[in-house]
């Protein structure tokens, strides 16, 4: 191992749990002299010894981390969001000079990096915020990346990261996302879409198992067969493996001992939170944050099982399989494509919001290689976004109406026969009625209006009438 007092580093990773560990020998195996710090010895130690063979420098204590890195300075962090990251900025401001760079990697909430930036601002030392996807495999083998910031300090690392990022058609997936906080807001997007995507094929499971009544060797095989068509994703593939897996000298799938109860560690949550706050309705992910957090009252639950007794003989025998699959299989791209449309709504409502001048085009090429929501409709994302940037919606562009009218049948049919037998398929219908309510030219909001007004003076607007106008509703 390179071990010289006088050498220098191009980078300082601080936090080396396994995506801190993995990021740093993905730069290694390009090339790139890096350098990591851990509270932890024993993680640092962990590192040397995975880094022997491409001279990995372990730093004992941040000092020791900034005095081994080469001018402008670079430090990028892996650790928890929130005050632990506050915590590790304030033990840096004194250690580092004008012009260096820190780079938060982790998932912190975008209100944090606005503050964050303009603290460091003050202080001369250049802050961006990056979201990344791709778990730790990702880290180790190519990620996606989402850096946001300034952009100026982007481009001191962007062949690194360049270097390390997932490959799609030979072009990396990173990209300069835009100004402020702009990388971690759509990384947080990111996770909302996934959490969508996610209650998405669980549900799918559901049906597969309560209303088909299949094996789970049939539902592997049904997963694994959508996995080779327009369906394609990295969360299929990965279903496709879980309802393959036995643990060593078990006689049946690991996913049959897991508790039903999910937890999340708040993406998807903030994600509705700042929908709602900017008025843009993704129904889809605040139903599948919803489910997480009903399913974590199980106790509950089996209480109303007991008490709303339910027949678990119901089913769709009466169907024929292939014709119920390749129907289902619609209804889950119907609302697969409405959960991708949700989420880039959000970003063209928070880019205008927040003067973010996000590419969404560019965001979804990205996103094609590395990251958990990678799927094939990602090509299809691009293209429309590519022909129109201006795009008010992503079910407005020609191909994808298309796709959309093509499954509405499908997606009706399910949904109907779901609910006759008592299946829940929460993300299924909301995904419908969005839909169904997007395309209404006429809403029944004029009736939620005369009624805030008859109860609290709250005023409405007239058809072909300019101002506003209160009505004494009761004689």
């Amino acid at each position: 191992m390179n071990s010289t007092a006088s050498k220098k580093y191009v980078l300082g990773m601080i936090g080396l749990g396994t995506m801190g560990r993995n990021l740093l020998l993905n730069m290694a195996d390009h090339g790139y002299a890096v350098s990591g710090f851990d509270v932890d010895p024993k993680k640092v130690d962990l590192l040397e010894e995975d880094g022997e063979q491409v001279g990995i420098k372990g730093a004992k204590s941040l000092k020791a981390l900034i005095e081994s890195l080469e001018s402008p300075r670079a430090v990028m962090l892996l650790v928890p969001a929130g005050k632990i990251v506050d915590s590790v900025i304030e033990e840096l401001v004194p250690l580092m000079d004008s012009g260096d760079l820190i780079i938060d990697a982790g998932n912190s909430h975008f209100t944090d990096t606005n503050r964050r930036v303009a603290y460091l601002e003050n202080r001369g030392i250049h802050f961006f915020g990056m979201g990344i996807s791709g778990g730790e495999e990702g880290a180790r083998r190519g990620p996606s990346m989402m850096p946001g910031g300034d952009k100026e300090a982007y481009e001191v690392v962007k062949p690194i990261l360049e270097s390390i990022a997932a490959k799609v058609n030979g072009e990396p997936c990173v990209t300069y996302i835009g100004p402020g906080a702009s990388g971690h807001f759509v990384k947080m997007v990111h996770n909302g879409i996934e959490y969508g995507l996610m209650q998405l094929i669980a549900e799918t499971y559901d049906i597969l198992k309560k209303g088909l009544k299949l094996n789970n060797e049939a539902i592997h095989q049904v997963f694994q067969k959508w996995n080779e068509g327009k369906l394609q994703s990295y969360l299929l593939e990965i279903t496709r493996d879980i309802f393959a897996f036995k643990e060593a000298g078990a006689d049946h799938l690991l996913l049959d001992d897991i508790k039903d109860e999910a937890k999340a560690k708040g993406t998807g949550k903030w994600t509705s939170q700042i929908a709602m706050d900017l008025t843009l309705p993704i129904p889809v992910i605040d139903t599948a944050v919803s489910m997480r957090d009903l399913s974590k009252y199980k106790n509950l639950r089996q209480q109303a099982a007991a008490a709303y007794a339910h027949d678990d003989d119901a089913s769709f025998s009466e169907e024929n399989n292939a014709t119920f699959l390749a129907a289902l299989e619609e209804a889950f791209y119907f609302s697969m494509i409405i959960t991708y449309a949700q989420g880039m709504h959000l970003l063209q409502k928070a880019s205008e919001e927040y003067d973010y001048q996000l590419q969404l085009d560019q965001i979804a090429k990205i996103w094609r290689g590395g990251c958990i929501i990678r799927a094939r409709f990602l090509d299809r994302i691009y293209d429309a976004f590519q022909q129109d940037p201006n795009l008010s919606h992503l079910v407005l562009d020609d191909t994808i109406q298309q796709q959309v009218k093509a499954a509405l049948p499908a997606i009706r049919s399910i949904t109907i026969k779901a609910i006759q037998q008592g299946i829940a398929i929460p993300v299924y219908m909301a995904s419908l009625s969005y839909f169904d309510t997007l395309r209404s030219a006429s809403m029944p909001a004029n009736l939620i209006q005369a009624l805030r007004d008859y109860f609290g003076a709250h005023t409405y607007e007239r058809i072909g009438e300019e101002g506003t106008f209160h009505t004494q509703w009761e004689d």
